[in-house]
């Protein structure tokens, strides 16, 4: 399966999350952490104090306003459903590709598969900072956790490193 999904990112992008790759909702949504369940988007309106609307265009604009960008670390493989857990021949995604076209200063995973997925497979020259999946499967963590795991994403948003 190709991934199909395009980066989101600009310029100004400061923080790149990277998921495993894409459910099929957000295929369908063509636009990521399409699934209702997913708490991605609760935990970083939590975190910003700030609504990102329910259209996937307010979800750009509420991305832009804060400067993080979207990718995956995966661009094709083997899958059944949208599990992690059945993800095999992987080809990742070029994030380095990204990060010379813009401002980022972290690059972040979201769960273990991307995290590993990630530090067996992609090179970069940025800090990796592993972080829980935002995934209802991962229902060990309720959102005031994500958004205190999530909260160190901040400085970088804020310029405090270069």
């Amino acid at each position: 399966m190709d991934h199909g999904l395009k980066p989101f990112f600009d310029e100004d992008s400061r923080v790149l999350i990277l998921g495993s790759f894409p459910s099929r909702k957000s295929f369908a949504q063509d636009f990521y952490y399409g699934n209702p369940n997913n708490r991605f988007f609760v935990v970083l309106e939590r975190l910003f104090e700030d609504s990102c609307g329910t259209s996937v265009e307010d979800k750009k604009a509420f991305l832009k306003r804060h400067k993080i960008a979207l990718f995956d670390v995966v661009k094709a493989c083997s899958l059944k459903g949208s599990s992690d857990a059945s993800i095999k021949d992987v080809e990742v995604n070029d994030i380095q590709a990204i990060i010379d076209q813009s401002d980022i200063q972290v690059v972040c995973t979201l769960g273990n598969t991307a995290s590993k997925l990630f530090e067996q497979f992609v090179t970069c020259d940025k800090e990796h900072i592993a972080l829980p999946s935002s995934s209802s499967a991962n229902a060990r963590m309720r959102i005031e956790d994500l958004v205190k795991a999530y909260a160190v994403i901040l400085r970088y948003i804020d310029g405090e490193t270069n």
